[in-house]
């Protein structure tokens, strides 16, 4: 009898398969369209590059920044991203934010979190005014997948991007963006305790994809 993916908790090493079975790799493509963001992909002053790393795609902002300090505008849906390239286009317009050097992004999640040693499903939190509607890019590549950590007791929005941000990408193996290359391998990395005491709260998978804003 299969049992309830909430109750697996880490160290439950005889079922692994079943674990497996039920979050990995065969079912990573179970994600949930997060939407946008544009954001700089270099390191910030001072971050201890992995020798493998040549830019950053992390989806926090703790290495590689936001386009801008974007909340106060509030045009970002209820998962802190935005739901067209064009929102993004129209903040950085009304507010001359200039967009030049700055890579565009789209983002998917697994539909579950691990928190405190526990797969369960997450939600956007407060109750939002607007449903996301979010718009699928025509032409998407993946780059690779990050885990972030998120501390709704503190805000909803994306935290920390521990690969980059805790320098675990010098421990363990990723891409030359800082994302790990498939969903099995952040979902093996989270489940063997890699990711243990980095930082508060629960953490997540994301799909990382580039997008040309000439075709998105």
């Amino acid at each position: 009898m299969s049992r309830d993916p909430d109750s697996f908790r880490i160290g439950e090493q005889s079922n692994w398969n079943e674990r497996l079975s039920l979050f990995g790799a065969i079912n990573w493509c179970q994600m949930i369209p997060m939407g946008y963001m544009a954001k700089h992909t270099e390191g910030s002053p001072g971050w201890r590059r992995p020798p493998n790393v040549f830019d950053v795609y992390s989806v926090s902002a703790c290495v590689n920044d936001d386009f801008a300090d974007y909340v106060d505008y509030w045009k970002h849906n209820c998962w802190w991203f935005f739901d067209s390239p064009e929102v993004i286009q129209s903040v950085a317009r009304e507010n001359s934010i200039d967009l030049q050097g700055t890579k565009l992004f789209y983002y998917e999640a697994h539909e579950m979190e691990l928190a405190d040693g526990v797969w369960r499903p997450f939600s956007p939190g407060p109750v939002w005014p607007v449903p996301p509607h979010v718009v699928p890019p025509t032409q998407k590549q993946l780059e690779g997948f990050d885990v972030v950590t998120f501390w709704v007791e503190n805000s909803p929005a994306p935290e920390y991007s521990p690969l980059s941000g805790n320098g675990l990408a010098n421990e363990l193996h990723t891409n030359a963006h800082c994302l790990f290359d498939t969903f099995d391998e952040a979902y093996t990395a989270l489940n063997s305790g890699k990711f243990d005491g980095c930082e508060p709260g629960a953490l997540r998978i994301f799909a990382v994809y580039s997008v040309d804003w000439s075709s998105s």
